[in-house]
């Protein structure tokens, strides 16, 4: 019974890890909004380039002189790298400084037995059990012990019990995330 204790405590921790998310390291997906600012090229061109940018449907962003670079997957720093290289590659610019910034506005779902099931705000400190919070808190029929997080089609089950008397971590949440709580059959 211990091995296997140990064992779930393992798998929760290198499927959802304890380490907070920052918003750099989260990847890009349709629809995020892109504050691109181009440097170190003639004035006029810089605020020909810089502005607001919505990742397409595609997974791309389209820029004036180079087209379209692919922006969905990768974290923003890729995005900056690959736009400052098109436009040195293509000849446009010898020495561009790319600025991106993200404007985040990513959510998770909670839903099941909490006093107001909703869709939370992902802050990149965002834990289990601060989203059971932001919604309310556990109802008075909820199953605690087997509250669920889905992720990329993985489900994993956190007893939030263990959770409160940390003998288990508390899972950092990621953008997208589904948080399911069942109703206790007791």
């Amino acid at each position: 019974m211990k091995f296997l204790m140990r064992l779930f405590f393992v798998c929760i921790l290198i499927t959802f890890g304890n380490e907070f998310v920052h918003a750099d390291d989260v990847p890009l997906r349709s629809g995020d909004q892109l504050t691109i600012r181009l440097a170190g090229v003639p004035v006029e061109d810089g605020a020909q380039v810089s502005g607001t940018y919505t990742v397409d449907g595609s997974g791309n962003i389209n820029l004036p002189y180079i087209g379209k670079i692919r922006a969905s997957e990768l974290k923003q720093a890729e995005v900056q790298s690959n736009i400052e290289n098109a436009y040195k590659s293509s000849g446009i610019y010898t020495t561009p400084i790319v600025t991106v910034s993200v404007q985040f506005d990513r959510l998770v779902d909670v839903e099941g037995d909490v006093k107001m099931p909703q869709r939370v705000r992902y802050t990149p400190d965002l834990t289990l059990l601060g989203a059971i919070a932001a919604t309310g808190g556990f109802t008075d029929y909820a199953d605690e012990s087997k509250v669920s997080i889905l992720r990329g089609g993985k489900r994993v089950f956190v007893d939030v019990k263990k959770v409160r008397k940390s003998t288990v971590p508390d899972p950092s949440l990621q953008p997208g995330d589904k948080v399911s709580v069942p109703r206790s059959f007791w």
